[in-house]
This record gives structure tokens, sequence and C-alpha cells, in this order.
């Protein structure tokens, strides 16, 4: 099964992404990581500061990667 690391560092390489592109895409969801601490997701689980990525992180670059890679939803008016 499937962490939610390794679906992030999937996503990453699926899509090019660098951290600072993965720390914008966040923003587009209001919210803010360090890259220090996204550093630290993608380490080895074995690593001293390996950090395991929560279903909050996930939800919320899934979020804004949709909105990275269609735009922002439109109004309904």
């Amino acid at each position: 099964m499937l962490s939610n690391n390794d679906i992030l560092k999937k996503l990453r390489v699926a899509h090019k992404l660098r951290d600072d592109d993965i720390i914008k895409i966040l923003k587009l969801v209001d919210f803010e990581i360090s890259k220090g601490a996204l550093g630290d997701m993608f380490r080895n689980e074995d690593h001293p500061n390996y950090q395991e990525a929560g279903d909050q992180i996930l939800r919320n670059f899934l979020n804004g990667l949709i909105i990275h890679l269609r735009g922002p939803r439109p109004d309904k008016r």
C-alpha cells in the first residue's frame, strides 16, 4: 500500500515539479509549508528527519494541483 509520502513523490515526478512548484501549488489553497518541512517528507523512511505526510497535506496538494492544472473555478452566477 502506498503512503501519502509515496503518492506525493510519484506526483512530483509525474508532473516534473520542483519543491518551489509544490510550495506554490499549496499556496493556491492557502496552505503554507516551508521548504525544509517539505524536504523532510521526501526523505527516506529510515532518515532521522523523515516526516510522514498527513492526509491534510495530501488533500491540500491535490486540490491545489487541480487549480494549477485547470485554473481557478469559475464563479457561478
